[in-house]
């Protein structure tokens, strides 16, 4: 009798500890199976936001930045960007730089849609490098908005709207960083030197771009791409003129007027070169221009400039070339003085220049 309650004991207890068991095998497969179904669905419901995005900036100036086709006796000469800054109840104005539309005999412009429409130039300027083109007003899909590059700082962010390599990519957007403020870059022109103001920027700029507008975070326009430092041993540095730059002129520009800029009347070689012609000089000059010749009844003799001058300041400012002489006299207008430093048989002086003519008299 004793045995047979000793084994229903060991029954009962085997009973418990495998009901038992059971029960924390299941509670722990649940368990697991509760935890993976809440992992699937948290993977389920992720959802990744772009905070930096500059989507809304691109759509504000998108639609106005076009493609310019340049055209010269029915063949496609060579292709460019511009952008819609100006509407009225007739036209579109749009501005792209001067050598886009240079030697055209006829302009057509490839809108955001795909639709091409064709243009007329109003006005260029070459030292500048704008031009302004017009289309129907019935046709312009967007209109640029113009900020102010003044306010903008090395380092801000920046984006171009652009047709680089071919008219394929039209509309690519890149974006980058101001690298650089109140850059002073000499351009080749037609074998003519000259020295343009920029703002330097590492977003790409290829072929096709120029003209295109340079956007701030906010996608407001505040300089038109133009120029990119081409080497094989440099990347990443393009150029645009600021807007302030672009836009002084452009009420003349619509209208075709052409834009006075002075004329002093002489030629010149940069200190730089002295040596290669055999001047001596003295060891206190480090720049400027050296002048070789001064035009009779110019505003060069009536200030007094000689032969052999080296003029080494223009109100102050260091002269670094011909190139930089010409930039700040082009700040000028008709009919404004300024004051020269020269020197003459090793002796400084200050001169007086009246600029009273001008390109083209």
């Amino acid at each position: 009798m004793r045995e047979k309650i000793i084994n229903i004991v060991v029954i009962i207890v085997v009973l418990c500890f495998g009901v038992t068991g059971t029960y924390y095998v299941m509670s722990m497969y649940g368990a697991k199976n509760s935890s993976n179904s809440a992992a699937s669905l948290i993977k389920k419901n992720v959802t990744v936001t772009e905070q930096d995005s500059i989507n809304e900036s691109i759509q504000k100036v998108y639609d106005s930045v076009v493609v310019i086709s340049n055209y010269k006796n029915g063949r496609l000469n060579g292709y460019g960007s511009g952008f819609v800054y100006k509407k009225d109840g007739k036209n579109g104005y749009i501005m792209t730089n001067n050598h886009v539309v240079e030697g055209a005999t006829e302009i057509k412009v490839t809108l955001s849609s795909g639709e091409e429409v064709s243009a007329t130039v109003l006005g260029t300027d070459s030292y500048m490098d704008i031009a302004i083109v017009s289309i129907d007003s019935k046709k312009v899909l967007g209109v640029a908005e113009i900020g102010d590059s003044v306010k903008s700082k090395i380092g801000d962010t920046v984006f171009t709207v652009g047709t680089p390599v071919s008219t394929d990519y039209a509309g690519t957007v890149t974006k980058g960083i101001i690298s650089g403020e109140n850059r002073e870059i000499t351009v080749e022109n037609n074998g003519t030197s000259y020295m343009m103001e920029a703002i330097q920027i590492d977003a790409s700029i290829n072929p096709g771009n120029s003209g295109g507008p340079l956007v701030n975070i906010n996608g407001e326009v505040i300089g038109v791409n133009s120029v990119k430092l081409v080497e094989s041993s440099i990347e990443g540095m393009g150029f645009a003129i600021p807007i302030e730059v672009a836009m002084s002129q452009v009420s003349k520009l619509e209208n075709g007027e052409t834009i006075e800029r002075p004329l002093i009347g002489i030629s010149s070689y940069d200190v730089s070169n002295a040596s290669f012609i055999g001047r001596n000089l003295n060891n206190n000059i480090k720049s400027g221009v050296i002048v070789n010749y001064v035009q009779s009844g110019s505003d060069a003799e009536a200030a007094g400039l000689e032969q052999n001058d080296i003029i080494t300041k223009v109100d102050g400012t260091v002269i670094k070339s011909s190139a930089h002489l010409k930039y700040l006299l082009y700040k000028h207008s008709i009919g404004d003085s300024v004051k020269l430093t020269v020197y003459r048989n090793d002796k400084e002086k200050e001169l007086t220049l009246k600029l009273t003519h001008k390109i083209g008299d």
